[in-house]
């Protein structure tokens, strides 16, 4: 085989379900499909390439700019993709999970109408633990209240639900042909994955689709990132396997990085999904970011409505895949009709306060506690107070 110039095996890229070949060699940047999924086949084919530059053979006509070969993809969709909004239950945080069942219907209807593939109804959290008369009933997703809602008709989309390691009760988590409920995720902190694995494969034995959200990445350790990803790659019951950026504080260079490493760690072909806030404005961008590097499941909100700084909005996310299946005008019509006046009596989305934290890589609960008070736009003090932490 021959001996590449450059990053050696990182010259393999792969986009869109296709392998790509992208190298400098004597100066010159050539990049190109290889045509093929297959990742022996891929090498093959690279060496050959490489070959035929090197030996003056061939090839010259293929050379091309980053920029130009980006750019002519962009025309084209992927249709592996998938999108996941989870409006009722991130935006839940702002208002303790007290939608009415008139507005998640609402926003149930429009992501049906829009083709998305999942909706996200809130968590799976123990009563004991979150009170009814504290919380509304999303944080909680009784199976009661669900087939209520959903339970007459297929609906048309599917539904999962976010359980939290420590704030669960397990056998609140029925067999999956008993619920409306067909992806369960389970979000974990590093420390917590051999729980958060466990929990993965009960719900996994009672026949849900199964996720594992790795939160706070940023704020993880390079060598215990390593190692909680081999235990996770390992786990034949997870499906898919989460880049959580809870802080809002991870850059795209950072992102490519991530997903390589995930992407590496998989051992059963699980997916890999991206789930970003925007404390910097760079969940839009680090969500597509994602896209390009491997990520097949994506998450997104309604007007980017989420948890302080809140998400990748939908609206935007849906006109950059380009899918058919995908249309926005059902999206505009809920963030019109449920967002706009929304926005009057609940605070999320980009400001400096989520900024700060985000680029202090600092949860954004002092950000969103100042929000919630009477100096909420006190800039300078908050920056004061949080460059004295």
């Amino acid at each position: 085989m021959a001996t590449f110039e450059g990053t050696g095996i990182r010259n393999l890229k792969l986009r869109g379900g296709m392998y790509y070949w992208r190298q400098r060699i004597h100066g010159v940047q050539y990049s190109e499909s290889l045509m093929t999924d297959d990742r022996e086949v891929a090498l093959k084919r690279m060496v050959q390439k490489v070959d035929a530059v090197k030996n003056g053979t061939g090839l010259k006509e293929k050379k091309m700019t980053k920029a130009k070969d980006i750019s002519s993809e962009s025309i084209d969709y992927w249709p592996q993709l998938k999108v996941l909004d989870c409006t009722i239950r991130d935006g839940g945080l702002m208002n303790n999970h007290k939608f009415s069942e008139d507005f998640v219907r609402t926003v149930h209807k429009a992501l049906v109408a829009a083709g998305v593939d999942y909706m996200e109804l809130g968590y799976k959290a123990d009563k004991k633990l979150f009170s009814p008369d504290e919380y509304g009933p999303w944080k909680s997703c009784t199976e009661d209240h669900l087939n209520r809602m959903f339970g007459e008709e297929d609906p048309g989309i599917k539904m999962s639900v976010l359980v939290d390691i420590g704030r669960t009760d397990e056998d609140d988590i029925v067999q999956a042909d008993q619920s409306v409920i067909d992806l369960i995720r389970v979000a974990c902190y590093i420390h917590q994955i051999p729980a958060a694995i466990e929990m993965t494969k009960m719900a996994k034995e009672k026949g849900y689709e199964t996720s594992i959200n790795l939160m706070a990445i940023s704020t993880v350790p390079e060598y215990e990132l390593n190692k909680g990803l081999e235990l996770i790659g390992k786990c034949k019951e997870a499906d898919m396997l989460y880049l959580v950026d809870s802080f809002g504080s991870l850059y795209y260079e950072q992102i490519e990085d991530l997903m390589r490493r995930y992407l590496g760690a998989m051992q059963h072909g699980q997916q890999v999904g991206i789930h970003a806030h925007n404390n910097q404005q760079m969940a839009y961008v680090n969500t597509i970011c994602s896209a390009i590097n491997g990520a097949t499941m994506l998450d997104s909100t309604l007007d980017g409505m989420g948890r302080g700084a809140g998400n990748c909005p939908t609206e935007l996310l849906l006109g950059f895949l380009r899918n058919p299946k995908f249309h926005q005008r059902p999206v505009l019509e809920a963030v019109e009709k449920l967002m706009v006046p929304m926005r009057e009596t609940v605070d999320w989305g980009y400001s400096i306060p989520y900024m700060i934290t985000g680029q202090m890589n600092e949860h954004p609960r002092s950000a969103i506690a100042l929000r919630d008070s009477d100096r909420k736009d006190n800039y300078v003090g908050f920056y004061d107070e949080m460059a004295e932490m």
